[in-house]
């Protein structure tokens, strides 16, 4: 089978998030973890391959070399279209990543306009005149103003794209969007006559989105978040584009232990932390203790822990402790002993015998998944918008996988996402 639509996504949490919208047509999903080291199989391939790599906080360097490798395996593949996928809250390092890959993937696909639309409008991420909203705060005035890796301190999506660009920016606002779809490809036409190369296109709800993906299904290159794949991956089932039936994996016969593993620091994700703490045991690492003492006594904790007890390993509450981490190691560092520690941590809870994850944070999940070597997800449910559950095969042994972003959920989200498993 030929791939239709390739997507390469800047982190793995993303790239779940959106695998899981673009299954909601129906439609088979591959879902790669990294770049498969073989040559494309068509007999083996997806009418939509997803491609996730942990790319978001690297170097422009390093970014632009490995989303090339994968832009080279998908097209190798045979796909019609590209989709590179981005967080909704438009974060990346302070040069890059999001339009320096972008321009590399116009050049090596011989574009010369492509779009950008972070809007996700279930998940509360709006765009409204070029700037980013978080519910109805400014994104630079929200929780993301102290991300400990990528903070955001501007909203103006057009500001933040133009300090990444060689090209110029332009603006698709929400009035030319309410226009429908012809205004709409006229703007941008006139955009490129005037040589911007880069469009950020406002959207505020789901029907922005519709109208936007009705515009442009047919370039070679779209850029986004995840949310405009849903429309997308309907249109290209309506017009016969995409045949392949969706997979389904039913996880009757995964083993019921369990664990969350949350390395985030988000906002949202420490409110979820303290709600399950209050009916599961639970077990906090210090980056500080840990590169001191070592994590023996982590270790020592999850082995004495029953596996069918929910338990929860995660990295902080407060604020001040990932300051004081970051002072003491630097904020790069910080992350790299609570992600090293995540992923030991899940190699002894599958020695153990748990195999039902919650991973929280696209840092930590791009740690954990590669310590246990997975390189395919099979899709499941969604548990909330934008995260589903996901199977593999280790060992002759089925395990269950979750792979939440930072912000997504409500505050009981790792209890749901248990209950949702159990009543597949």
């Amino acid at each position: 089978m030929s791939v239709y639509l390739g997507c390469i996504a800047d982190d793995f949490t993303g790239a779940t998030d959106l695998a899981g919208l673009l299954a909601r047509s129906g439609v088979k999903v591959s879902l790669r973890i990294g770049v498969p080291k073989e040559d494309p199989i068509k007999s083996e391939t997806s009418d939509f391959e997803v491609i996730a790599l942990k790319c978001r906080s690297v170097s422009v360097k390093k970014a632009i070399k490995e989303t090339r490798s994968a832009l080279s395996w998908l097209t190798t593949a045979g796909a019609k279209k590209i989709f590179w996928k981005y967080c909704s809250t438009f974060d990346s390092t302070n040069k890059g990543n999001i339009g320096p890959v972008a321009e590399a993937f116009m050049e090596d696909l011989e574009t010369e306009q492509t779009i950008y639309c972070p809007a996700f409008p279930e998940n509360g991420r709006s765009v409204f005149m070029g700037n980013l909203f978080v519910g109805e705060t400014l994104l630079s005035e929200s929780s993301m103003k102290d991300h400990p890796l990528n903070p955001m301190n501007d909203s103006n999506l057009m500001r933040v794209l133009d300090s990444q660009t060689k090209g110029k920016v332009g603006l698709a606002n929400r009035l030319i969007v309410a226009k429908g779809v012809k205004a709409l490809q006229n703007h941008t036409t006139n955009l490129k006559d005037k040589n911007i190369k880069h469009v950020i296109i406002d959207a505020v709800a789901n029907e922005d989105l519709d109208t936007i993906a009705q515009s442009f299904y047919d370039w070679p290159l779209i850029t986004g978040g995840s949310a405009i794949a849903r429309p997308l991956s309907d249109i290209y089932k309506n017009l016969g584009l995409v045949t392949s039936p969706k997979e389904y994996f039913l996880p009757n016969n995964i083993e019921r232990g369990s664990i969350v593993l949350s390395g985030s620091c988000s906002q949202m994700t420490r409110k979820q932390v303290s709600k399950y703490l209050k009916q599961s045991n639970g077990f906090k690492l210090d980056p500080i203790e840990i590169s001191e003492k070592g994590l023996n006594k982590a270790r020592q904790w999850l082995k004495v822990q029953e596996p069918d007890i929910p338990k929860i390993m995660y990295s902080s509450l407060e604020s001040s402790d990932i300051e004081a981490a970051q002072e003491r190691y630097g904020v790069s560092q910080a992350g790299k002993i609570i992600e090293k520690s995540m992923a030991i941590l899940a190699l002894d809870a599958f020695s153990l015998g748990i195999r039902r994850y919650v991973i929280a944070g696209g840092e930590t999940s791009g740690a954990i998944i590669n310590a246990l070597k997975v390189n395919k997800l099979i899709l499941g449910p969604e548990i909330c918008s934008g995260v589903p559950w996901t199977f593999v095969k280790k060992e002759n042994d089925s395990i269950a996988i979750c792979l939440k972003s930072g912000n997504f959920g409500e505050a009981n989200f790792f209890s749901e996402a248990f209950n949702k498993l159990d009543n597949i």
